[in-house]
């Protein structure tokens, strides 16, 4: 008699429907509702808590969702490529005084680096990718620096290049066939 009224106890326990406000953590939420989706179906045959785990796994995909496009699609690039426009500018001028100091321009764009000085090398439109450097290239007497810009491949119509007004002074070339 005992058994049967833990098994009628067991069946009278109500489903942790308050679990639920776990999915309003994304990510967490996500799990929390495989979670309840599967108590909701197999141990309590609940259909409320089913949707609730249903919905806390929705919520998860449609935050995370959301955020990549609030990445993607807000501006941010271009927030980017002004910040990137301001370091070719300044790049410039550390690279120019490399040469005036060392003779020679730098081989890579690391060789600017120094404790003293703070040189902005790595291209914020290039964040996602390992290599998130300028592009540079030392020709022995004049040398090529721009950036890919927001799609992030060479040689398109987005790249940036350094915008300077006197181009007498300085070895920058746009590229080896525009020599300035």
């Amino acid at each position: 008699m005992e058994n049967i009224q833990n098994i009628n106890n067991i069946k009278k326990t109500t489903p942790p429907y308050k679990l639920g406000y776990l999915g309003l953590f994304p990510l967490v939420g996500f799990f929390v509702g495989i979670g309840l989706t599967l108590y909701g179906i197999f141990k309590y045959k609940d259909r409320k808590l089913t949707v609730i785990g249903i919905a806390c796994m929705l919520f998860t995909v449609l935050a995370y969702s959301a955020l990549f496009l609030f990445g993607n699609y807000s501006g941010l690039d271009k927030a980017k490529e002004q910040i990137a426009q301001t370091h070719l500018n300044s790049l410039i001028k550390d690279i120019e005084y490399y040469k005036n100091q060392n003779g020679t321009y730098p081989d890579s764009l690391k060789q600017l680096e120094n404790k003293n000085e703070i040189v902005f090398i790595n291209d914020p439109t290039q964040s996602e990718l390992e290599n998130d450097y300028y592009n540079y290239k030392n020709l022995g007497e004049n040398y090529i620096l721009f950036s890919s810009g927001s799609d992030q491949t060479q040689n398109t119509s987005n790249d940036l290049y350094p915008q300077i007004k006197n181009l007498k002074n300085v070895g920058w070339i746009r590229s080896k066939s525009n020599n300035r």
